[in-house]
């Protein structure tokens, strides 16, 4: 039996597969190798919003599980440029200013 709560464990988990793994969460391979900050980045985003000092340590795990879940469902059907989890790819979404001016005809300077 683990000494450390899962969210000990998880602070101390370096790769996504680790975070897979301690939530016990099943995933493809291949969408880890394409997503996986950003898997870990919306799992982040949605852990933001939960409560999570109260709850015993298998309902905070139960909740993590689901984020995780939650997340990784994001980038199977979708990428993440589709996505946009960090801010560059948002800035390079986002409507650029006009950096040329308007064309004026010499005829209408007269």
């Amino acid at each position: 039996m683990m000494t450390d709560g899962i969210l000990s464990q998880l602070k101390k988990a370096s790769a996504a597969e680790e975070f897979f793994a301690l939530l016990g969460v099943e995933y493809d391979e291949k969408i880890i190798n394409v997503a996986r900050l950003h898997i870990l980045r919306r799992m982040g985003q949605y852990l933001a919003g939960e409560e999570l000092t109260g709850p015993s340590d298998p309902d905070i795990a139960l909740r993590c599980k689901a984020t995780l879940e939650r997340a990784y469902a994001d980038f199977v059907t979708s990428s993440p440029i589709e996505q946009r989890v960090f801010k560059v790819l948002k800035d390079a979404a986002a409507p650029q200013p006009n950096k040329h001016p308007a064309l004026v005809q010499l005829g209408s300077l007269e």
